[in-house]
């Protein structure tokens, strides 16, 4: 039977993304997405339960995301789930979810980034239209 590494996540950004290109000159940008769950604990008080993701996109998407997207903007990613494990600075193991995107969306109302003139609206894409090119199997590094 075959394997299977896939994970959705709808979330906001923790950070700006941050876009770098490989010595070869292929787009990555780096950001960071908190998901939050709420939960009653034991004694029936409603906790807060946030778990961060840092997220790798390649090519046109990193560049994308990295023109589109900023902190506290809401997400939806789409990939492969990679758990790392590091030692911090007082020596202890603690560990990081990464995910290597496949597919990422702008979530959020247009609404969000109102243009303050009309020259503005005109020189700036639609993010909606600009997000919708497909990923190829050719766009993943791996």
């Amino acid at each position: 039977m075959a394997s299977f590494n896939r994970i959705t996540i709808v979330g906001y950004l923790g950070r700006d993304p941050e876009l770098r290109y490989t010595p070869d000159g292929t787009p990555v940008c780096d950001f960071s997405v908190a998901t939050t769950e709420r939960r009653k604990d034991r004694s029936g008080e409603t906790q807060d339960i946030t778990t961060w993701f840092r997220v790798t996109v390649w090519r046109r998407q990193a560049e994308l995301a990295s023109q589109y997207l900023s902190k506290g903007k809401q997400v939806y990613v789409e990939g492969r789930l990679i758990q790392k494990e590091f030692q911090d600075r007082d020596g202890n193991t603690r560990y990081n979810l990464e995910v290597t995107a496949s597919d990422v969306q702008f979530l959020g109302s247009r609404g969000d980034d109102v243009p303050q003139n009309r020259e503005e609206t005109r020189s700036q894409p639609r993010v909606q239209e600009a997000a919708a090119a497909p990923v190829t199997e050719d766009d993943i590094p791996f």
